[in-house]
């Protein structure tokens, strides 16, 4: 019988994460898309996420999404991330989250990572790339706005930025007008080029803008009018809820995986139900990136991803190995302890 090194375990912190990821979105941009292609070509399991729900707080909620990635990137892993919205009434951020890393030989985890950071850069990663691929072939927006001014949104206009992008002008709204003004704050320390405006509403925001970003917390629709598309922006649609069945029955949509975004009540998902069918889906990213569809120029253009877990797998071991690389891990001694299989 074949030996094997003793397992070992690493943690890493927050701080270490930011590190590592802080300047690398045209890198990390790379990682996404060929996570999106390996996803596409079935290198990959990515089971449907499990919603722990609490009759206690009904806004609350932790989500399981386990996953598996194939191909030169291959790695085995969970993300356990909660969404608690009341904390943002004490100051702490809404969602938290970890990562476990298990290697695909032995099962074995082999490192646990804080990944609010992690979520947030794939998920923000993965809705730049959309905006730069979904925006070929129509005239490169120039007028960007950001409805929900959280962290999710300070990470999008962040990989936005570092990946090339330059606005004439970004909006913002929130029903925060301390959120609102935080965000506008961020933006002009950040020195990106442009006028700021703050909206007092979201149909102002989504009549002047080229580019929407719904980041929101919002459970339920509540952008109803197809109308104010009537520009035909392109929408990066993250926080899902935001937009009634009208509006995406109106436009082009995309997805980065059909099965996974239409369920949990999410927009699409009510699309869904009420026209009994999918036929207003028009592919997902992976289907734009291979060229096998082709995005119109002359519709409002709404991209709506549930978000996948192999994106974090990904994210997450470029974070470890280069720490590793660095000679920088927190290994964990003797973290596994019972390692004879008879004593």
């Amino acid at each position: 019988m074949s030996t094997v090194d003793a397992p070992s375990f690493a943690l890493v912190t927050g701080a270490q994460v930011q590190q590592v990821l802080h300047g690398r979105e045209p890198e990390i941009a790379d990682l996404v898309e060929a996570v999106y292609r390996l996803h596409g070509a079935g290198d990959s399991v990515n089971p449907p996420s499990y919603f722990l729900r609490f009759p206690d707080r009904p806004s609350s909620r932790i989500i399981a999404l386990p996953a598996s990635l194939g191909g030169p990137l291959r790695v085995d892993g969970l993300k356990w991330v909660s969404s608690f919205p009341e904390n943002i009434g004490s100051g702490l951020p809404r969602a938290s989250a970890v990562l476990i890393l298990n290697d695909p030989d032995t099962g074995y985890p082999f490192a646990c990572l804080e990944s609010s950071v992690i979520s947030a850069t794939r998920t923000a990663s993965s809705a730049a790339l959309a905006a730069a691929r979904l925006s070929a072939g129509r005239v490169r927006p120039a007028r960007v706005g950001f409805i929900g001014t959280g962290l999710i949104a300070r990470y999008l206009h962040t990989h936005l930025t570092g990946t090339g992008w330059e606005f004439e002008e970004t909006g913002v709204h929130d029903l925060s007008a301390e959120s609102a003004a935080g965000f506008r704050g961020y933006l002009e320390r950040s020195g990106a080029p442009g006028k700021v405006t703050v909206h007092d509403s979201a149909e102002s925001l989504v009549r002047a803008s080229d580019l929407v970003v719904f980041a929101t917390v919002a459970g339920t629709p509540h952008v109803h009018d197809p109308s104010w598309f009537g520009h035909h922006p392109l929408v990066l649609h993250v926080s899902l809820r935001d937009l009634a069945p009208e509006i995406l029955l109106a436009s082009a949509n995309f997805v980065d995986d059909v099965e996974h975004c239409l369920k949990a009540e999410t927009s699409p998902h009510l699309a869904e139900r009420l026209t009994g069918n999918r036929d207003f889906i028009d592919g997902t990213l992976d289907d734009v990136l291979s060229g096998r569809v082709t995005v119109p120029t002359d519709r409002t253009v709404v991209f709506s991803p549930f978000g996948l877990g192999v994106l974090d797998l990904a994210v997450g071991r470029y974070v470890h190995d280069e720490l590793a690389r660095r000679g920088e891990l927190h290994v964990v001694d003797g973290f596994f302890n019972e390692l004879r299989r008879y004593g």
